[in-house]
C-alpha cells in the first residue's frame, strides 16, 4: 500500500515539476528576458546574463525534482567540468539529461532543435540565450567550432535523440566532425538513470515503482591528435573517432547497466 501512494505521489510530484518548468520557461520569455533586452545593450553580456539565468532555472527545475522525492543523483568528476572552450558529448538515456548538464556546466552552450525557436514556452529562453540551431545548415559545424574558440562549453548529444528502450546507443558523425575540424578534445559524459525513466516514447505519468537515480560521471577527454596523423583525411578521421566514440559510450554504458 505504502508503495502504491509512493507511486502516486511520484506521478502528482512529476506533473508538478513539470508545470513548475513551463510556467518558468513563460515567465522568462515575457517578463525576465525582455527586461533583460532593456537593461544589457551589448549582446555578448546580454547572452553571458541570460546563459547564467537559465543555469540556476534548471538548477532550481533538478534541486524541486529531488526536493519532491521524484529523483535522486550524483555527479562524479564535474570539477572537469570547470575548465573552458570544452566539447562535451554524453549519451542520452533521458528527457532531462539536458537540464542536468545545463545546470552544472558554466558558460554552457548547445544545440537547440528547430521547434523549440517557435514553442511557447522555450523560445524565449534559447533565443536569448543564443543557443545554436541545427537548421543552420552547413554554418552548423562551424557556430559549433566558433562557440568552442570563444570559450564557451559546448554540450552535444551525439545520438541526436535519446537512446531506444532496448539501450541500444548509435552515435552519428556531425559531434565527431566538429571535434576533427576544430581541432577540439572530447570531454565524454556518461549518464546512467535506473531505473530508466522519460527515455524514448516514454510518457511523463509513467514512473517507475521507486524514486530514479541519476549518475552522471565525466570520463577523461579523449584527444583527436591520434586520429589525424599522417595522411588521413578529415573524412576517415570523422569516421574512425565516431567508431572509436561509439565502442566506449556502448562499452562504458554496458559496464553500468
Amino acid at each position: 500500500m505504502f508503495d502504491r501512494i509512493g507511486r502516486y505521489w511520484r506521478v502528482l510530484a512529476t506533473g508538478i515539476s513539470f508545470l513548475a518548468f513551463g510556467i518558468g520557461g513563460l515567465l522568462l520569455r515575457i517578463a525576465v528576458f525582455p527586461l533583460l533586452q532593456v537593461v544589457v545593450w551589448e549582446r555578448a553580456a546580454r547572452v553571458t546574463v541570460a546563459r547564467a539565468i537559465l543555469r540556476l532555472t534548471f538548477r532550481g527545475f533538478v534541486g524541486l525534482m529531488r526536493g519532491l522525492g521524484v529523483l535522486r543523483y550524483e555527479f562524479i568528476g564535474l570539477e572537469k567540468l570547470e575548465r573552458g572552450g570544452l566539447l562535451i558529448l554524453a549519451n542520452h538515456p533521458s528527457l532531462i539529461d539536458t537540464v542536468f548538464l545545463m545546470a552544472f556546466v558554466k558558460r554552457a552552450d548547445c544545440i537547440v532543435k528547430s521547434h523549440l525557436w517557435n514553442n511557447p514556452f522555450t523560445r524565449g529562453p534559447v533565443r536569448a540565450a543564443g543557443y545554436i540551431s541545427n537548421d543552420s545548415g552547413e554554418q552548423l559545424v562551424e557556430a559549433c567550432i566558433a562557440s568552442l574558440r570563444a570559450g564557451n562549453n559546448l554540450i552535444i548529444f551525439p545520438e541526436g535523440t535519446r537512446t531506444p528502450a532496448g539501450g541500444a546507443i548509435s552515435l552519428k558523425r556531425g559531434a565527431a566532425n566538429i571535434a576533427v575540424r576544430g581541432g577540439r578534445a572530447v570531454t565524454p559524459v556518461l549518464i546512467d538513470c535506473q531505473p530508466p525513466t522519460l527515455g524514448k516514447g516514454d510518457k511523463w505519468w509513467r514512473v517507475p515503482e521507486r524514486f530514479v537515480q541519476f549518475r552522471l560521471e565525466v570520463k577523461d577527454d579523449i584527444e583527436v591528435g591520434a586520429f589525424l596523423g599522417g595522411d588521413m583525411s578529415e573524412v576517415m578521421a570523422v569516421r574512425h573517432l565516431t567508431d572509436h566514440l561509439q565502442q566506449f559510450f556502448t562499452g562504458e554504458y554496458q559496464g553500468h547497466a
